[in-house]
């Protein structure tokens, strides 16, 4: 059983326990998160979207993700994960984000942003997002993999904090 299938009905069982609504942003997984969480039983009474805003129009488009900011940070920034959080919130009625946005490769990577790199935002509504730089190592499959867990991960991390 990979991380990520061993994570998502912890995440399930403790948003049901807090009743908490949760909405996904997901660039570079591409939807694992959410699939992940939707295999278990009991997951529409907690997932209650998610956007795969894989190019820099539809994080506008979907997510309100201005011009400028992905012009300035570029798509793969602390800045524009955050964005994505919050414009995944306002775009809901769930209580908390999960967005990502990163290089799972094998090209596209620069020596400022190489392969591999992911931030991963948490968001509870009314509160600021927390933003994570990850530097994943393995080919796109294991990059992706290993983002999605994460950001589960990350999301636990921030439901013990704050609910």
């Amino acid at each position: 059983m990979s991380e990520l299938e061993e994570l998502a009905p912890r995440v399930i069982t403790r948003c049901r326990e807090r009743e908490v609504r949760l909405v996904f942003a997901e660039a570079c997984t591409g939807g694992l998160m959410t699939a992940a969480l939707t295999e278990v039983p009991g997951a529409s009474a907690v997932v209650e979207r998610a956007f795969v805003p894989y190019s820099n129009e539809s994080k506008g488009e979907q997510l309100g993700v201005p011009l400028a900011l992905l012009q300035a940070h570029g798509s793969v920034s602390a800045e524009v994960a955050g964005a994505m959080a919050a414009g995944a919130l306002e775009r809901s009625w769930a209580d908390w984000a999960v967005a990502e946005t990163g290089i799972a490769g094998p090209g596209g990577g620069t020596e400022a942003k190489p392969v591999g790199l992911v931030f991963i935002a948490v968001q509870r509504r009314g509160r600021a997002p927390v933003v994570e730089r990850h530097q994943f190592k393995g080919d796109r499959r294991q990059v992706r993999q290993a983002a999605a867990a994460r950001g589960l991960a990350v999301l636990l991390a921030r439901l013990g904090v704050e609910s």
